[in-house]
C-alpha cells in the first residue's frame, strides 16, 4: 500500500492529512473551508483515492493559508508515497465534462515542478470561497509534489462546474499517472526523475 502521513503545524494553520493512492476514494474531509471539502471529496472519489484531511486555519483571516497548506500538505503525500518514482506510468490526462464546461488536466510526475493554469472563472465567489485559490491550491500541490501539471478550461461558463470539473479531472489524471506498469526503475531515460 503506498500511503503517506502528513502533520504540518504553523503559526497559520494546524493540518492532518493522510493519502493512500491505492484507495478506492474513501474520505473523511475537514477542512474548515466547505467549498474545499466538496473539491477534495471529488478529487478522492475520482482519483479512487484514499484521503483525510483535518485542518484548522485562521480562516477569521481569509481562506488562503488553509487552502494553500492543504495544497502543501497534499503535494508533500504524493512525493512521500513517489519517492522513487519507481514503476509508475508517470503520465496521465483527462478530458473531463460538467455540463457547459470541459476541462483538460495533464501530469507528469517529473520532479520538475511548474504549473500551466489557463482557467479563467468569471465569479470572484462561489458561497465564501474566492475562486482565485483554486489556483493557490494546485499551485502549492505541483510544487510540493514535483509534478508538471498543466490545467486548461478549454469552455465553461459556470464557476462551479469549472473548478468541479479541475478537480475531478485531476483526481484521474494522477491515478493514470501514479499507476503501477511494469518497469523496475523510473520511466526516464536518464534512469532517474
Amino acid at each position: 500500500m503506498r500511503k503517506a502521513v502528513i502533520s504540518r503545524k504553523t503559526g497559520e494553520t494546524d493540518i492532518e492529512l493522510e493519502c493512500n493512492i491505492d484507495g478506492t476514494g474513501e474520505n473523511n474531509v475537514k477542512t474548515g473551508v466547505p467549498f474545499l471539502d466538496h473539491m477534495l471529496t471529488l478529487f478522492a472519489v475520482h482519483g479512487f483515492f484514499d484521503l483525510v484531511i483535518k485542518a484548522n486555519g485562521d480562516t477569521e483571516v481569509d481562506d488562503h493559508h488553509s487552502v494553500e497548506d492543504i495544497g502543501i500538505c497534499l503535494g508533500k503525500a504524493i512525493a512521500e508515497v513517489l519517492s522513487d518514482k519507481r514503476g509508475i506510468a508517470r503520465y496521465g490526462s483527462c478530458y473531463l465534462p460538467m455540463d457547459e464546461t470541459l476541462v483538460r488536466v495533464v501530469v507528469d510526475i517529473s520532479n520538475r515542478p511548474f504549473l500551466h493554469y489557463g482557467v479563467i472563472v468569471n465569479e470572484q465567489k462561489i458561497g465564501a470561497f474566492d475562486t482565485v485559490l483554486a489556483k493557490e491550491f494546485f499551485r502549492a500541490v505541483a510544487q510540493h509534489a514535483g509534478l508538471t501539471l498543466h490545467i486548461d478550461l478549454l469552455h465553461g461558463e459556470n464557476g462551479h462546474h469549472i473548478i468541479e470539473a479541475i478537480f475531478k479531472g485531476f483526481g484521474r489524471a494522477l491515478h493514470m499517472a501514479v499507476t503501477k506498469i511494469s518497469i523496475d526503475g523510473p520511466l526516464s531515460s536518464k534512469g532517474c526523475l
